[in-house]
């Protein structure tokens, strides 16, 4: 791993390109909470690389000073998977969008999860297709009036930490854009991870879809809205944490904290088992904010890596040229 010489700032990671988002859009908390994590890591700029989709959110390599590439809608996830099995030194942030993640990206997505690729996914979810004006995306909830469902949607919404958990993702957090410090620690926890990790950031289009998130981050709200979650801490909420999270057989039971003991109040575990998580995943009153699912498997590129080398010290590095003007036909043992 390349360190840089001398220790990079936020400024490192600016570009001279003018940023074009509209007044007011959380992408701009966004972005600079990303450039203010990446000098932590401890990497040469040219070690890293931005790679994105099609949507407002995909805007983002042209303003952090790496190597990126803006691709087309749907193929970050596929791209940046060949990128990182290519040279698996570098560190790879993907960012996207819940249109261009979970509609015509979702296959692209649930690949890579399931396959364990080092890859840190940020996903922009502000419930609707903001680029393109205001119509409703696969994240907005039933019955949403937009440009292109005036009526109102009938769809059901796709939940990206529970597809992302149906995935087998190896490290599944959520926050968003109004608080920066939580933010700023679930990119570096996720940076940190080896292996998939995928990000869900509640992101307020101004515009089309203003006020989507105001009872998770307003101050009125928010301490009965959300449920922050911390290692081994029991799962309390509330202004005062009157409020607690206990199991009731298959699911979880908001209740009173003076209701029941201590002991029947449940304790967050990141490397719990899947069945804890999928129950987690399924609640939104309050939502779960912080690191939901966080365990060590092996990597995709890890993985394919020691299986060349292993068939290199077997067969040896082979002849493509001889291969090539050979015989019209080959067998593979």
């Amino acid at each position: 791993m390349n360190e840089p010489t001398q220790k990079l700032s936020r400024k490192d990671f600016q570009t001279d390109q003018d940023v074009r988002w509209c007044p007011g859009c959380g992408d701009y908390s966004i972005l600079a909470a990303l450039q203010k994590i990446l000098p932590e890591l401890g990497r040469k700029k040219e070690d890293i690389a931005v790679i994105s989709g099609i949507g407002c959110s995909s805007r983002m390599p042209y303003y952090v000073d790496t190597y990126g590439f803006h691709t087309i809608h749907g193929r970050a996830f596929a791209v940046a998977t060949g990128l990182k099995a290519a040279n698996p030194d570098l560190t790879v942030f993907v960012i996207t969008g819940d249109g261009d993640s979970m509609s015509i990206g979702g296959n692209h997505l649930i690949h890579a999860l399931r396959r364990n690729v080092d890859l840190n996914i940020i996903l922009l979810n502000n419930q609707i297709y903001g680029l393109t004006k205001g119509q409703y995306s696969p994240t907005s909830e039933h019955g949403k009036q937009t440009k292109s469902t005036p009526f109102g949607s009938i769809d059901r919404p796709l939940r990206p930490v529970q597809l992302a958990l149906g995935a087998r993702a190896t490290f599944i957090a959520r926050t968003a854009d109004r608080d920066p410090k939580h933010m700023a620690d679930m990119m570096l926890r996720a940076a940190a991870h080896k292996g998939t990790s995928f990000l869900e950031i509640y992101q307020n289009c101004n515009i089309f879809n203003d006020g989507a998130f105001d009872s998770l981050t307003d101050k009125a709200s928010r301490d009965d809205a959300r449920l922050l979650l911390e290692p081994g801490q029991p799962l309390v909420f509330g202004a005062n944490g009157e409020k607690a999270i206990i199991s009731t057989g298959f699911g979880l039971e908001v209740v009173a904290r003076d209701s029941v003991d201590d002991s029947q109040i449940l304790r967050h575990r990141e490397d719990g088992p899947s069945a804890y998580h999928h129950a987690l995943g399924e609640l939104f009153e309050p939502t779960p904010f912080g690191v939901v699912r966080a365990i060590d498997e092996p990597t995709y590129e890890g993985e394919l890596v020691a299986q060349i080398e292993q068939q290199l010290a077997t067969r040896g590095p082979g002849d493509l040229d001889k291969l090539l003007v050979g015989r019209d036909s080959w067998e593979v043992a």
